[in-house]
């Protein structure tokens, strides 16, 4: 028994198989984990370092560099990054995508932590992160009251924090916007004069007695025992009690010389909800889970936890990811009703019975493909469920094929069991072929490389399974089902809708064909000139971008005012930002404001900056996103923010696919700071001036003031005092000196910090209550022994690759193309003189085309091989081959016409479109390849050949393409930016080569006909059309 027998002849097995597949698809689509955007894993790693008191320059040459060494020597390294600010080190290594990050995360960490005994012992500390899109915060809640101590929203903030982690598919909880607590010990430096104790003897008693060192273990007996020593601090009273000296026999102790108490550090992260003081509570969630099942465990939590709260605490409840990603599944999920109802609409001609067992194959290729991304780890999310739009247009074409040829042989007098073994038989060669050649099409997508690769390759994913799902269907299932089905009984001419479609088909195309025919060559020729001219001339006047808008009504306004700016100017920068969007009571339904810290993580390729004085930003939701309303809002409200003086002020819309920093960067490299500065000046003068840029940023522009403190060294050597007790009395006064870490009951830690007393921040005034205690027992004024000047100096020292850089950022205006004008950045840059040893390169949406379209070439080419390939196997000829690969461009530049139509870019979406207009035309002129060469096979003259196929062929091929555009339309006319450009251009394609290259097709078949050697008995044409279905 064969393949395409046992189906039917075993049908019971064939129902029950299907039944259970059908059943694994519903399970699979209830437990698929539901994600706003797809996982994938980034190789890049964070190094973070803290030295206290050193300036970029320092901390570039004693921190940076050996770090950067160190990583270069490691394998796969593809770029490093670092910056250096005042006590402030970040290394950004970036390795290649094929690697294991969390190998390399090992490696990064083995490397490092070598690397640290040499490194200066001031560091404070050294922190290693990996950049994981997954760790985005699923929600953000908001803790308000205007007058309760941040003492008391902490403890508040922590509580909901601790039962958050406890739930069930959270990985982790955060609060955020808060002054953190620490263990002060308030010295008194007179009394310290005194006893004549330094600071530094306290910070070195504290030290040693909060050390725990494991004793080890002893044998008594037959057991054994640890040995624990003192161990580190438990109390405070440990702390005050700790002994610093022995003056004169008698023992003094830190409560002796210092007050010992709870309190907060300096609030560097201001919080506010809807302009209201807050604090924010966090959470993400772990890969693997339902994001809705997970909301509603943490919703339950939230509502309990509430109700704890008094009446001063108000629980905000803000961000909610599942809403975003219940927004654009319910979306997606209506587009795909719409056009299962559009898909049955084209089936009509088949007539209800043929339609119904169409229609079947819809469900059931869906299940098992959807079972197979789940088995494969892959999540529902906006990308996924594109593919499967994009497949409902194609999974149904086998099918239709298959039942339209049973039909065939139903009204020629054959049983229905003999008519579905039959008509199935004689086209599976040729839909297997179909079938391949699409896959094949979609190949180069699942070898993309790098950071867009992966973000993209759950869509050709979904689209390769489920036509696989299809072609299994159309082969077993489908056949059965139309040999119980099928009427036949039917009419020679089928119903009226067919009847009515293949008279017009005769009226019109025939005669057009027949014409065509009778000039061949003007015609091939004028439809490739038309083609080429539409290609180039049109193609030129289109633009390129990389990854559209994210269509989200999340936005976020980041504010950054001159560096060395304090907390309350920025403060101020942000307050106004607030302002405009309290005014906007009907668009914006509610925000976060930060100061001094940018919004914890709500975005996936947003990675916010750290505490930084004069940066702050505003987490905004609108009620709702309008593709055509939203864009003005947002340009409306650059122009309103544009009124602030002197800070920038950037409104920023969420970017689908990997992080870039901004859609035109240059990076200015050479060895020194002042020529690499002015460089940059010029460089920024270039983008701002050049048409279709804004919001340029350099970060160069501005240099910082600092106060720096010049010490008389020969007058501190009289006088016996250290420099280095010079600098602990500075950072006494200014911001303390850490001495170690005190753990509570909770396991919570807190910093032990030594200062002298005082309140509120530091000011110029604390410099006059700076003293430096002498071994003599004296206290003296810094202006004894430094004077204070001002000075300038870098505000930070940037680095690419081991070199110094200054990278210069614009955004694009609305309606100018990216493409375009990063082309006219460079021209005019080509234009500048450049001294020897500085150059410029390019970043930005340029460089992440490059590395995303890196393995595409190469892919293609392996695509369009085995496409070949399996059309030479099909057709055992190159000249049938290149007849039906001659519609490509045709399809080509019918997607190209409509872009420009629609106004969309070539984008890489607009790319797979591309890719997948490709494997569904080749899929179609096979069908019209092989039917002709069958009837030359049974003695039909040439020119009668062609023009029989071609009228019989017109209609199956254009059922398929209408059913493909009806599965697309409802994702094209959503005018969203990810999905439209994609849906457009297999439309256009689909339009031009139905209408086009069923022309030149059949024209370019009689320029070049395949050898075919002719049956000994000719057919008539009538009989000839019976098994016409092959496919």
């Amino acid at each position: 028994m064969s393949f395409l027998e046992f189906p039917i002849k075993r049908y019971q097995f064939t129902l029950i198989a299907f039944a259970m597949l059908v059943a694994l698809g519903v399970t699979s689509f209830m437990s698929i984990p539901r994600q706003e955007d797809p996982y994938f894993p980034l190789s890049i790693f964070a190094v973070s370092a803290v030295y206290p008191g050193a300036e970029p320059k320092d901390v570039e040459q004693l921190v940076v560099k050996p770090i950067e060494d160190r990583l270069s020597e490691l394998d796969d390294v593809k770029k490093i990054e670092s910056t250096s600010k005042d006590s402030v080190a970040i290394i950004r290594a970036e390795f290649h995508s094929n690697i294991d990050p969390d190998t390399k995360y090992d490696e990064v960490v083995r490397e490092i932590n070598a690397l640290l005994p040499s490194l200066p012992q001031e560091l404070t500390r050294m922190e290693i992160r990996k950049l994981n899109p997954g760790l985005v915060n699923i929600v953000q809640y908001a803790l308000v009251s205007e007058d309760a101590p941040y003492r008391e929203l902490e403890d508040h903030a922590r509580d909901l924090k601790d039962a958050l982690k406890a739930v069930s598919g959270v990985r982790t909880s955060e609060t955020w916007a808060y002054p953190q607590r620490e263990l002060r010990v308030a010295l008194d430096i007179p009394r310290m004069a005194e006893l004549n104790i330094s600071p530094s003897r306290v910070l070195q008693s504290l030290q040693s007695e909060n050390t725990n060192i494991p004793g080890g273990a002893i044998d008594i007996g037959s057991r054994s025992f640890s040995v624990q020593t003192s161990g580190s601090y438990t109390s405070l009273d440990q702390v005050r009690d700790t002994v610093v000296a022995s003056n004169q026999g008698r023992i003094v102790r830190v409560r002796d010389i210092a007050e010992v108490s709870w309190d907060a550090q300096q609030n560097e992260y201001l919080g506010r909800f809807n302009g209201k003081r807050a604090v924010f509570v966090t959470a993400n969630q772990k890969d693997g889970f339902n994001i809705f099942e997970v909301q509603q465990r943490i919703a339950e939590v939230a509502s309990r936890f509430e109700q704890q709260l008094p009446k001063r605490i108000k629980l905000e409840r803000g961000f909610d990811q599942s809403v975003n990603v219940a927004n654009r599944l319910n979306r997606l999920t209506t587009d795909f009703g719409i056009a299962i109802a559009l898909v049955i609409v084209t089936l009509l001609p088949l007539g209800w019975r043929a339609a119904s067992i169409v229609m079947i194959s819809i469900p059931l290729s869906l299940a098992i493909g959807l079972s197979a991304l789940h088995f494969m780890g892959f999540s529902l999310n906006q990308i996924s469920i594109a593919g499967f739009v994009v497949a409902l247009g194609l999974l149904v074409d086998d099918s239709i094929v298959v039942v339209e040829n049973i039909a065939r042989f139903l009204r020629e007098g054959h049983s229905r069991s003999q008519a579905a073994l039959l008509a199935t038989r004689q086209i599976f060669q040729a839909i297997i072929g179909c079938t391949a050649t699409l896959a094949f099409a979609f190949l180069p997508l699942m070898m993309l490389s790098g950071d867009s690769g992966k973000f993209i390759r759950v869509l050709p994913t979904a689209i390769l399974v489920t036509i696989g799902a299809s072609l299994l269907v159309a082969l077993t299932i489908i056949p059965f089902l139309a040999s119980r089905i099928l009427n036949d009984k039917e009419d020679a001419h089928g119903n009226r809708a067919l009847t009515w479609v293949t008279t017009n088909i005769h009226r019109f195309y025939q005669p057009l064909l027949h014409r065509a025919l009778a000039r061949p060559r003007l015609t091939v020729w004028g439809s490739i000139a038309a083609c080429l001219i539409i290609i180039v001339g049109i193609g030129a006047l289109i633009g390129f971008s990389l990854f559209p808008k994210a269509d989200t009504p999340n936005f976020l306004i980041t504010v950054e005012t001159p560096d060395g700016s304090s907390l309350a100017e920025t403060n101020r920068a942000v307050r106004f930002v607030e302002e405009k969007l309290r005014a906007m009571p009907e668009e914006v339904e509610w925000y976060f404001g930060n100061v001094g810290h940018g919004n914890p993580r709500m975005y996936y390729n947003l990675f916010p900056p750290e505490s930084e004085a004069n940066y702050g930003d505003v987490f905004v939701k609108l009620h709702s996103y309008d593709t055509r309303r939203t864009p003005l809002l947002f340009d409306k409200l650059r122009e309103e923010l544009k009124q602030y003086p002197n800070a920038k002020i950037h409104v920023k819309e969420f970017q689908n696919g990997p992080p870039i920093t901004a859609p035109i960067a240059i990076r200015v490299v050479g060895p020194e700071l002042d020529a690499l500065h002015e460089l940059a000046r010029r460089v920024e003068k270039v983008i701002s001036e050049t048409p279709g840029t804004r919001d340029v940023d350099n970060p160069a522009r501005l240099v910082r003031t600092n106060l720096k403190l010049n010490v008389d060294s020969q007058k501190a050597a009289l006088l016996g005092v250290p420099t280095i007790e010079f600098d602990r009395a500075v950072r006494l006064s200014v911001s303390g000196i850490p001495a170690g870490k005190f753990k509570n009951s909770d396991g919570e830690q807190y910093d032990i910090v030594l200062r002298t007393p005082m309140s509120g921040r530091a000011d110029f005034s604390t410099l006059d209550q700076v003293r430096v205690s002498t071994p003599a027992g004296d206290t003296l004024p810094i202006s004894q022994l430094a004077k204070v000047e001002f000075s300038t100096a870098p505000t930070k020292i940037d680095r690419f690759n081991r070199n110094r850089a200054v990278t210069i950022n614009s955004e694009v205006q609305p309606g100018y193309n990216t493409d375009r004008v990063t082309q006219e950045v460079l021209r005019r840059l080509d234009q500048m003189e450049w001294p020897r040893g500085y150059y410029y390169a390019p970043g930005g949406e340029l460089e992440s085309r490059a590395e995303s379209f890196g393995g595409l070439q190469a892919a293609s080419i392996v695509a369009l091989l085995g496409i070949v390939a399996i059309l030479v196997l099909e057709f055992g000829s190159f000249k049938s081959t290149l007849i039906v690969l001659s519609v490509v461009p045709f399809g080509i530049a019918g997607g190209i016409v409509m872009l420009a139509l629609t106004g969309y870019d070539i984008s890489f979406t607009a790319m797979i479109g591309f890719i997948a207009l490709i494997g569904i035309e080749t899929k179609n002129s096979i069908l019209l390849v092989d039917f002709t060469n069958q009837l030359r096979q049974q003695g039909m003259p040439l020119d009668e050949a062609i023009e029989h196929a071609g009228e019989i062929r017109f209609l199956p091929i254009l059922l398929t393409s209408a059913t493909a555009i009806g599965g697309l339309l409802p994702l094209a006319l959503q005018n969203a930016g990810m999905y439209s450009p994609l849906a457009w251009v297999i439309i256009g394609g689909l339009i031009s080569s139905t209408l086009v290259a069923r022309v030149v097709t059949p024209v370019m078949y009689k320029l070049i006909p395949p050898a075919i050697e002719a049956e000994a008995k000719r057919v008539p044409a009538e009989s000839a059309a019976v098994p016409s279905a092959v496919t």
